[in-house]
């Protein structure tokens, strides 16, 4: 049994999410944002529940017969391990009896943020599928899971070449669900995404503070691994690969790339941007039941 400490809930609903089970689709839509849920769910024929509490904020509603929930999560890999834990816990856990059900609920969780990339030939305005998350931001290893033998080479070789880096904090690595990879443009460049725990000194930006990372960067954008490449920086991807895959749940994120590292620039027209990458990735997701 799942103590009231572990589990918190109020009035059936989960503590942080405030939803209740109802109210959550097995579709999720993940963005940053609160305020780009709206612009997400303007593309619904309907939406039946509206429901904010903290700084998340959640729409469900209908594409056709495609039941959708989008949720704002706000920023980062903490938020992010709320928000997966709760979801599952009102898919996964009878809140009657307080027990893990005996048939478990996948989900699809797919994220819509912004990113910057890493890599000169990714340019603003492009869009990027994460086909790995490589987590430096340190959550995972809050978790007891076994790692794969990519996992086991990945870490080794990112050991060896960046001790440094390592020594700093111990990364991880996952993968996107392959079958949610394949069901989205090959147009759409994909590459390895690294996840930070921050904005400014985890992804090397230097404004008073000296920091550690600006070094590092130029060598990531170098670093390849059986033909994969870091492609690009954010600050959710790795933690929603790696609770989906250890709770048994499809994910990928899709990025909107709005700055260029290495050309150190920024998009004159992010929203736009972002608004194909929400209407196309929708188009997917009803045209493909995902």
């Amino acid at each position: 049994m799942i103590k009231e400490s572990e589990l918190i809930l109020k009035e059936g609903r989960v503590y942080h999410l405030g939803l209740s089970k109802d109210e959550l689709a097995d579709t999720i839509i993940t963005v940053g944002d609160p305020q780009r849920v709206m612009r997400v769910t303007m593309h619904f024929d309907q939406v039946d529940t509206i429901v904010q509490n903290r700084e998340f904020i959640t729409h469900t509603g209908r594409i056709g017969s495609k039941r959708i929930s989008v949720i704002g999560t706000g920023i980062g890999p903490d938020n992010i391990d709320i928000m997966i834990n709760e979801a599952d816990a009102l898919k996964n856990i009878d809140f009657e009896t307080r027990r893990i059900c005996d048939k478990l609920k996948p989900l699809t969780i797919i994220r819509m943020g912004t990113s910057g990339s890493l890599q000169a030939d990714i340019d603003v305005d492009d869009i990027l599928i994460s086909s790995h998350g490589f987590g430096i931001d340190g959550l995972m290893n809050f978790y007891d899971y076994p790692k794969s033998a990519f996992q086991k080479a990945f870490l080794h070789e990112i050991s060896n070449k960046f001790p440094q880096l390592v020594n700093m904090c111990i990364p991880t690595i996952f993968e996107a669900d392959n079958h949610l990879l394949e069901s989205f443009p090959v147009g759409w460049h994909r590459g390895m995404t690294i996840t930070a725990g921050g904005f400014y000194g985890p992804q090397g930006r230097e404004l008073r503070l000296k920091q550690f990372m600006r070094p590092v960067i130029d060598q990531l954008t170098l670093f390849n691994f059986r033909g994969h490449r870091f492609c690009n920086f954010e600050m959710e991807t790795s933690a929603i690969y790696g609770l989906a895959k250890l709770l048994g749940h499809r994910a990928m994120s899709i990025n909107a790339i709005v700055a260029n590292r290495v050309q150190k620039t920024y998009s004159q027209k992010p929203q736009e941007t972002i608004d194909r990458m929400i209407k196309n990735a929708l188009e997917v997701i009803v045209e493909k039941d995902l």
